[in-house]
């Protein structure tokens, strides 16, 4: 078959309108599971500093003589931390041309790319507070980091060859040989945690080993429901001996870390909250930054727990 001739299609005309959708598709997740589940603090300096403190153990030879004069008991000081806070921002910088010309998805270019950017740095602070970073004290020259996740517990952790705790948020831990995530690391760290004092309620991990959690079977069976043709295999709650654990994958944290948490130990203490100004006008353009200055508050490390050093493929 073939055209008639001279017949005048699409490939001959001009002036024929974009189809161009008014809708823009992003599907980068924005979700920061840890971020959301710390408890939200003030700082007041650019090193928040805190106290943490402990019982003294249990004693099963606590017996006083009648009538004996009092023994005085030694009185343990309380344990100063601390945590630099650390500035983070995105900058967008648009043009007064741009900003006024017609444009498909979006009335304002400027209004699109601070929501935008808004997403990005959210993102950014779940990454820095989930990774293995010591604290940088900062000086004129340097920026200042906070201590993360990685570099604080350190009491009940369990790792591979060669790996070695962080401590105190000073010290990032030293990655060690890497092994596969089993229910018995899972089960020595949540113990690990109990017997200290913690009362973990989430397993946050990423996203290789949520799946090789959901494989754990513990002393449960797998069933299939036939009347609607669907096979459960995720674990979105661990019930261990100590409690249920809220299983939670998390796409910023490190895939080769299992964290243990009670979520009550941890905070983020924030000296400037998310905020937004306009930067100085220096020509046809509007500049615009977003900042956040806040750091890790780790109220007490010993009440949660890590699996580190976990294969990721």
């Amino acid at each position: 078959m073939a055209q008639p001739t001279n017949t005048f299609d699409t490939y001959d005309s001009v002036g024929e309108r974009e189809d161009l959708s008014d809708v823009i598709y992003n599907i980068s997740p924005t979700d920061t599971p840890f971020l959301s589940s710390a408890a939200k603090t003030q700082s007041t300096a650019v090193l928040h500093e805190w106290q943490t403190d402990a019982l003294a153990a249990a004693s099963t030879s606590n017996a006083v003589i009648e009538g004996d004069e009092a023994t005085l008991d030694a009185v343990t000081a309380t344990t100063r931390l601390s945590n630099s806070c650390q500035i983070m921002d995105k900058t967008v910088v648009i043009t007064g041309t741009q900003e006024a010309v017609d444009k498909a998805g979006r009335a304002s270019e400027l209004a699109y790319q601070i929501a935008k950017k808004a997403k990005e740095l959210k993102r950014d602070m779940e990454a820095q507070i989930t990774t293995n970073n010591a604290e940088v004290t900062g000086s004129a020259t340097a920026a200042r980091e906070m201590g993360s996740l990685g570099a604080w517990v350190a009491t009940n952790d369990v790792m591979g060859t060669s790996g070695t705790s962080g401590s105190v948020g000073n010290t990032a831990r030293t990655d060690g040989t890497q092994r596969a995530f089993t229910e018995s690391l899972l089960k020595s760290v949540i113990k690990s945690v109990w017997d200290e004092g913690g009362d973990p309620t989430m397993i946050m991990v990423g996203p290789f080993n949520k799946q090789k959690l959901s494989g754990f079977t513990g002393n449960s069976t797998r069933f299939d429901a036939g009347a609607d043709a669907t096979l459960y295999t995720s674990v979105d709650v661990y019930a261990s001996d100590f409690g249920q654990l809220q299983v939670v994958p998390n796409r910023f944290s490190r895939d080769r870390d299992a964290y243990v948490l009670d979520m009550n130990y941890w905070g983020i203490a924030f000296l400037r909250d998310f905020s937004m100004h306009e930067l100085s006008k220096t020509g046809d353009s509007e500049k615009r930054q977003l900042l956040v200055e806040a750091t890790l508050e780790s109220r007490n490390e010993a009440a949660s727990g890590l699996v580190a050093d976990l294969t990721t493929s």
